[in-house]
């Protein structure tokens, strides 16, 4: 009640708020002067931690990956006390929203398409299955699209692209960014949605030189490609949130930090609360271990 009286004592006055609350102005003053417990003074402290946490582009976390957070800079607090903090002071983590489709299913290439993945996304290793999709961004200056791809193992987002339209050589562009950074061995398998970007003679030509398989999933069915999907959500969410950036240069800007944000940073519960990078980085340790050669 004291804080509720002193957070709005510029705004109202600290008498008219104290008669509508139906308490004594003494009260509160009294409560104000007291000394501080040993509980609010620990609160206080887990505060600047919980700030700490999730400073930059960490403020989207909710209660949850917060204390993850605080876990593993070594902070030994309960998930309830830092839901509880969190909750008081108004701290809270962004929840998703819908997703607006932009590629074009492609009727000419229905038929021939086959879906690889039958909607199993799991991965034993990096470069055995890769995911793609577009999505879009509002600038002041038009709309920008977003090509990404992203490795089902780790979550790692391997390649992308952005420009001003949404013709196959965005996709191709994304696709080379990929390949020159992870230069994938036989067995890869390229998933994306049937759109007309990703089953053009361009792309699949590319894949087939590459010896990637390609994979679409089944017309206007998102869970066919439902980690593409997800991705494109947390992006949503955490990075564009209905605003409309500048220029396409600062659109850029921002796109290039939160993706690095996102593979080297951002904790993934299916990864254990581990980041992408981190996680890989470990796993390709783990099959490389003497121990395991040896198995």
């Amino acid at each position: 009640m004291t804080r509720y009286v002193e957070e709005r004592r510029n705004a109202f006055g600290v008498e008219p708020i104290c008669r509508t609350l139906g308490v004594p102005m003494s009260t509160h003053y009294a409560r104000r002067s007291r000394k501080p417990s040993a509980r609010e003074l620990a609160d206080r402290a887990l505060l600047v931690e919980i700030e700490a946490a999730r400073s930059g582009r960490r403020r989207v976390y909710g209660a949850r990956k917060t204390w993850k957070e605080l876990r593993r800079r070594e902070i030994d607090v309960g998930r309830d006390r830092v839901a509880r903090v969190m909750r008081e002071h108004g701290l809270v983590g962004k929840l998703r929203g819908s997703k607006k489709r932009t590629t074009i299913p492609d009727e000419a290439a229905i038929e021939t398409a086959r879906d690889l993945l039958q909607r199993n996304f799991s991965a034993t290793r990096p470069n055995e299955k890769w995911v793609a999709d577009l999505t879009y961004i509002r600038t002041w200056n038009g709309f920008l699209y977003l090509a990404f791809i992203l490795d089902c193992h780790s979550r790692l987002i391997v390649g992308w692209q952005l420009q001003t339209h949404m013709r196959a050589e965005l996709v191709l562009d994304a696709l080379e960014m990929a390949n020159g950074l992870r230069r994938p061995g036989a067995g890869l398998i390229a998933h994306s949605d049937r759109g007309s970007q990703y089953t053009s003679l361009t792309y699949t030509d590319r894949l087939d030189e590459l010896e990637i398989a390609p994979s679409v999933g089944s017309k206007g069915d998102a869970y066919d490609n439902a980690m593409a999907e997800a991705w494109v959500a947390t992006f949503k969410t955490e990075l564009v949130d209905g605003c409309r950036f500048p220029s396409f240069e600062h659109a850029e800007h921002e796109v290039l930090h939160w993706i690095g944000f996102y593979n080297e940073e951002r904790l993934h519960e299916a990864l254990g609360d581990l980041p992408p990078a981190e996680y890989e980085e470990l796993n390709i340790k783990r099959d490389n271990s003497p121990m395991v050669a040896a198995t």
